[in-house]
């Protein structure tokens, strides 16, 4: 994982150094910021310096200092800026996986065991036409949908009255009125996709020749089912290991559409403003996510079946 971290940083800087211009470039348009201004504001930010020195000294502050670079837009060390959002963006990704989980595996099981079924044909058509709704436009959908129904508070997790104030019952209870769409906007299409593939594995695992043996054995039904479940979930745990790091980079428009206080809106902003050790800081936490996310998926493998651990 570390060299494969290391190879992510030089790949992650090089793309932000294509980018045309840096954050000065947008105070050359100024008639009020001098020539000189700007240059001893790129002395002063470090822009004047080679690519491969500001590289250089970047990864030598994470290494060091756990130091992630400073921002020029927010003039704040980039890791507080992260921190600050880390908390909410965590929440929503895991709420969002859990949401899908718990409606995707019983629905592909189902939709395996009754194949073509009207059930069946049902799920395939909810499936197939959350996969084909962007979810910005989801979002604007129930948006309209909320405020035709007279909701006053649309977007973000609190009600105005809530926004800063102390952790409350009251505060809890506006947040779980709120964070529904953002799980429902987020989660419809992973929905989808998920509710697919189970489908698909538990059809191949159901017609496989081992259940056939189970079943000559004279196992009850509902103990061959278990063990077709069981099996029909490997590729599934393959899977859960993407999808944290999908959450999070994939769901940004939305995030925007519904102001939430994640990630996402700050890392289109970073862009926006050529706030590069920002950009970067946070391609570096999806790269590192996705590491993580890979390992306890292998090692969930290893715990769920024997053929893995022997291998």
């Amino acid at each position: 994982m570390i060299p494969m971290m290391l190879m992510v940083s030089v790949i992650c800087f090089t793309i932000t150094e294509l980018q045309p211009g840096d954050f000065v470039s947008q105070y050359l348009d100024n008639p009020r910021i001098s020539p000189e201004q700007i240059r001893l504001l790129r002395e002063r930010l470090g822009l004047d310096k080679p690519a491969y020195v500001r590289y250089w000294m970047w990864m030598k502050g994470i290494v060091t200092k756990w130091d992630f670079g400073y921002s020029f837009a927010y003039t704040r060390p980039v890791g507080e800026l992260i921190w600050e959002r880390m908390g909410w963006t965590v929440l929503i990704a895991l709420a969002t996986i859990v949401f899908q989980w718990a409606l995707a595996v019983p629905m592909g099981i189902y939709s395996a065991l009754h194949p073509y079924s009207p059930a069946d044909y049902c799920m395939t058509f909810v499936g197939f036409l959350g996969v084909s709704i962007p979810d910005f436009f989801l979002a604007l959908i129930l948006m309209y949908l909320m405020l035709q129904a007279g909701s006053a508070s649309i977007g973000g997790l609190f009600s105005t009255q809530f926004i800063g104030a102390p952790w409350s019952w009251a505060k809890f209870l506006d947040l779980l009125k709120h964070i529904w769409m953002p799980l429902v906007v987020v989660g419809v299409s992973g929905l989808a996709g998920l509710m697919r593939v189970m489908r698909g594995n538990m059809l191949d695992v159901v017609g496989s020749p081992f259940i056939t043996s189970l079943r000559a054995h004279g196992l009850d039904e509902r103990t061959v089912r278990r063990h077709a479940i069981k099996n029909a979930l490997n590729p599934m745990v393959s899977i859960a290991g993407s999808e944290l790091p999908n959450v999070f980079s994939g769901t940004i428009i939305a995030a925007i559409v519904l102001n939430l206080p994640t990630m996402g809106p700050f890392f289109y902003n970073a862009l926006l403003n050529h706030d590069q050790y920002l950009v970067m800081a946070f391609l570096m936490f999806i790269a590192l996510i996705t590491q993580v996310g890979n390992l306890l998926a292998d090692i969930a493998l290893a715990f769920l079946d024997p053929r893995i651990r022997m291998s």
